[in-house]
C-alpha cells in the first residue's frame, strides 16, 4: 500500500491571530477555508509543496489547549535559516535553541513547538 502526506491539524483559539503569525513567521498562506456552525478550518500551504498546516477554531472555546510535553512539533527548513532566526528573534517567538544541532523552536500564539532547520 503507498500513502501521500495531506495536512497536519492543529487547533487553534484565535484563527486571524493564527493565520498572521504562520504568514509572518513561516510565510504560509491560506490556500483554502471550510466554514461550519460550529468550526471554522484554514489549510495554510508554502506555495511549493502539497502538504497543508490545517488550523481549526472550534467555535467557543475560550480555554487553551493541552499541549502535554511538548514532544510533538512540526519541523520547517528555512531557505536563509539567518535572516529566518533574525526575523524569529525580533518576533519574541524562539522559545528553544539548540546551537550544537543548529536548529531552534519558535512557538506559535497556542504553545505549539516549531522546528527551524537550515537547508542542508
Amino acid at each position: 500500500m503507498k500513502t501521500k502526506f495531506l495536512h497536519t491539524n492543529i487547533n487553534v483559539l484565535d484563527l486571524e491571530r493564527s493565520i498572521a503569525f504562520y504568514d509572518r513567521a513561516l510565510g504560509l498562506k491560506e490556500a483554502r477555508r471550510k466554514d461550519d456552525p460550529g468550526f471554522t478550518i484554514v489549510f495554510m500551504g508554502d506555495g511549493t509543496t502539497d502538504y497543508r498546516l490545517e488550523l481549526t477554531m472550534l467555535k467557543g472555546r475560550t480555554e487553551p489547549y493541552e499541549l502535554g510535553d511538548n514532544e510533538s512539533h512540526i519541523a520547517f527548513e528555512a531557505e536563509d535559516f539567518d535572516a529566518a532566526h533574525k526575523l524569529h528573534e525580533e518576533m519574541g517567538c524562539i522559545c528553544y535553541e539548540n546551537p550544537k544541532m543548529g536548529i531552534y523552536f519558535i512557538e506559535d500564539p497556542d504553545g505549539y513547538w516549531l522546528e527551524v532547520i537550515p537547508k542542508r
